[in-house]
């Protein structure tokens, strides 16, 4: 049989060819004998060109990292060895980038790199988070226990992110749905009925003219409203990227009526959450924070908790500092202070953290419930005006006949 390779020579130069083999252990302990870090290796048949070809449009899901990370945890509970079960999971994913991606990991750890070492590689896929969790079990001897931890957070972080999004792409779409019809209606359908309206000469309400002088702009110049609209959102989209920018937009997501509060508790999972799960980790208390402070998503959070390391490396106290912020609730400061007085943090932060992401389903629940009326109130009231606009008239002129 013959099996075609992608590999990375001793000095970091990308190699690729073929091998023969009578399967596939034997044809990766062949390259293996050269010192190669195989990448990919695949029996050669029609159509691998293709094949490639798709993977470089793949993507990795997160889902696929989480599921990922539970069933590493599960196979090396069951005290299979890290490399077989690195190379039994890469066997069974069925998603060929991430296939490449762990066998890559596999090969690396084959040839004495440590876990984290090789995953901190793919840093679009392992976050600093993940890979400083491993590498703190890796160096405390307790890997099962931390594999575990980090598919447990992993979980629950899918599981709360999925929701979010969930409740606002309903609205999404309905504003977005709003939007395309209400300018079909203005290009196409109102001109039609202006030019009964002008051969009538008849005298048109208020809100009739209104609506024939938006549709008209919108006729004539709809190129400039779409320059404008991209043009606005390039904008926008350049400001959020600067730190001033960044800032604004992290605090406006706190103070935005009705959402304030879901994205509030959201963040304060995801905090109390990943300092938990690093704490039980063993990193220490700085390095925890500090990661905490990369990956809690939100710059108006993280200010806080840069603040809170400065103050720890004086001697201070984390609550001291999280007392300051005005988007903490006095509650987290308090059983982050009981946590640092009983020695027993990370059980405080995890229940801490379970309890916001149980308050984030149920106002996931209840703001789901909630817009879909407003949502009725605004189509219903967009539809009435334009129906007004048009139907008002054409009564008007019925009725002078």
């Amino acid at each position: 049989m013959r099996f075609v390779y992608e590999a990375r020579t001793p000095e970091g130069e990308i190699q690729t060819g073929s091998v023969e083999a009578s399967n596939y252990d034997a044809a990766l302990k062949t390259l293996e004998r050269y010192n190669l870090v195989i990448v990919g290796l695949e029996e050669e048949k029609a159509g691998l060109t293709l094949t490639k070809e798709i993977k470089i449009f793949a993507r990795v899901k997160r889902q696929e990292i989480v599921v990922f990370s539970r069933q590493l945890a599960v196979l090396f509970e069951a005290q299979v060895p890290l490399l077989d079960a690195l190379r039994t999971l890469a066997e069974q994913t069925p998603n060929a980038k991430f296939k490449d991606i762990i066998s890559e990991v596999a090969a690396e750890v084959d040839a004495g790199s440590p876990l984290s070492d090789s995953l901190a590689k793919h840093p679009k896929l392992f976050s600093n988070f993940y890979v400083s969790v491993v590498r703190a079990g890796e160096a405390s001897g307790r890997l099962n226990e931390v594999l575990n931890y980090l598919a447990d957070h992993e979980e629950r972080n899918y599981d709360l992110t999925r929701k979010v999004r969930g409740a606002l792409i309903y609205p999404a779409f309905i504003v977005l749905s709003l939007l395309i019809v209400g300018t079909i209606m203005l290009v196409f359908v109102v001109p039609q009925v202006t030019s009964i309206f002008e051969e009538a000469e008849a005298d048109l309400p208020i809100l009739t003219v209104i609506i024939i002088s938006v549709s008209d702009f919108m006729k004539t110049f709809w190129w400039l409203v779409a320059i404008l609209l991209v043009g606005i959102g390039f904008g926008v989209a350049r400001f959020f990227k600067t730190p001033d920018g960044a800032v604004f937009r992290d605090t406006l997501l706190l103070r935005i009526p009705i959402l304030k509060d879901l994205f509030q508790k959201v963040y304060l999972a995801r905090l109390a959450g990943n300092l938990s799960t690093l704490i039980k980790g063993g990193i220490p208390i700085i390095q925890a924070l500090t990661i905490t402070g990369e990956v809690v998503g939100n710059l108006v959070y993280r200010r806080t908790i840069e603040e809170a390391v400065v103050e720890v490396r004086k001697g201070g106290s984390i609550s001291g500092v999280l007392k300051n912020n005005k988007y903490i609730p006095s509650l987290v400061t308090q059983m982050v202070l009981v946590g640092e007085s009983t020695g027993k943090l990370d059980s405080i932060l995890a229940t801490v953290a379970s309890f916001y992401q149980k308050d984030v389903d149920n106002m996931v629940s209840n703001l789901t419930a909630l817009i879909q009326p407003i949502l009725i109130l605004v189509l219903g009231g967009a539809a009435g005006l334009l129906v007004a606009a048009i139907l008002l008239p054409i009564y008007n002129l019925s009725s002078s006949l």
